[in-house]
């Protein structure tokens, strides 16, 4: 089966749309012209945190595709099945869904309040195991299925473990949803698949969790996950599955190997993600 290099009138549902790599991906797919879901739970301005999902709407609208902003606590399954049906009802079905939200607390294993670890693990592997289950019935019956969820290659060392233990857990355990779902459903043309950043990314969350100006200068901009989203959403369903991608090594297996542009700080020296 080929499909073409755009994801115009596609259905995407995506998590944690409302600012950040979420949005950047739910603004490229917009410039095609597909449907996005803004399945996210800012409704009202947070003065730490810039965007809501209604902000985000205006963002995906302006770029030329239909925004479905829904409030959703990806901790609530009753929220997130009536986020799909609003979507089913809206759009005629699901085509992607990008498992997006995280949630992030980096501190050891003493330091590490138990609400911290319920929490990263509610949103991290729970939601997107819930909203996996949630989409699949919709995702089954689409002509170029896909998952797409934002954690790291399965690094099984100890330093990436040791520092943060909780936080590490709760982001490997969305990619062994990767590697399980992708199995489960290889044979019903489902593509499963994992992106991870090679350097940070200048989003709030790692202005205000990871150390702000300094490691904001050494991040590249969000667009480069939006880039390199859209070029695995668009790949062919059946033979693009179980992969964990690393954006830039996406962009180089396209001929995109300038990645200057998408530098937060032009000429800055730029700082490794975690996991990679």
């Amino acid at each position: 089966m080929t499909t073409t290099r755009s994801l115009q009138g596609k259905t995407l549902f995506i998590s944690g749309a409302s600012r950040g790599i979420g949005l950047a991906i739910a603004v490229r797919a917009a410039r095609d012209g597909a449907n996005i879901v803004i399945a996210a739970k800012t409704a009202e301005p947070n003065p730490k945190l810039p965007g809501t999902i209604y902000s985000a709407a205006e963002e995906i609208e302006r770029a030329g595709g239909k925004a479905l902003p829904c409030v959703v606590d990806i901790r609530s399954e009753d929220q997130i099945q009536a986020a799909v049906k609003q979507a089913v009802d809206r759009f005629g079905g699901i085509d992607i869904l990008v498992n997006n939200a995280s949630a992030i607390h980096l501190s050891g294993t003493l330091q590490t309040p138990m609400k911290r670890y319920d929490l990263m693990h509610q949103i991290n592997v729970r939601g997107t195991f819930a909203c996996s289950q949630a989409c699949l019935p919709h995702l089954l019956k689409a002509e170029n299925p896909h998952i797409l969820n934002l954690s790291p290659p399965l690094n099984f060392e100890a330093r990436w473990f040791a520092p943060h233990v909780a936080y590490s857990i709760a982001k490997f355990g969305m990619s062994l949803c990767v590697l399980g779902m992708a199995e489960e459903f290889r044979s019903d043309g489902v593509a499963v698949n994992a992106l991870w950043p090679r350097t940070t990314i200048a989003t709030a969350a790692v202005n205000n969790l990871l150390g702000g100006e300094t490691i904001m200068r050494g991040s590249r901009k969000p667009d480069i996950m939006g880039d390199a989203a859209h070029f695995v959403l668009t790949r062919p369903s059946r033979s693009c599955t179980g992969n964990y991608f690393v954006d830039d090594e996406v962009l180089a297996s396209e001929g995109i190997t300038n990645l200057d542009h998408y530098a937060n700080v032009p000429g800055e020296m730029l700082i490794p993600d975690f996991f990679v």
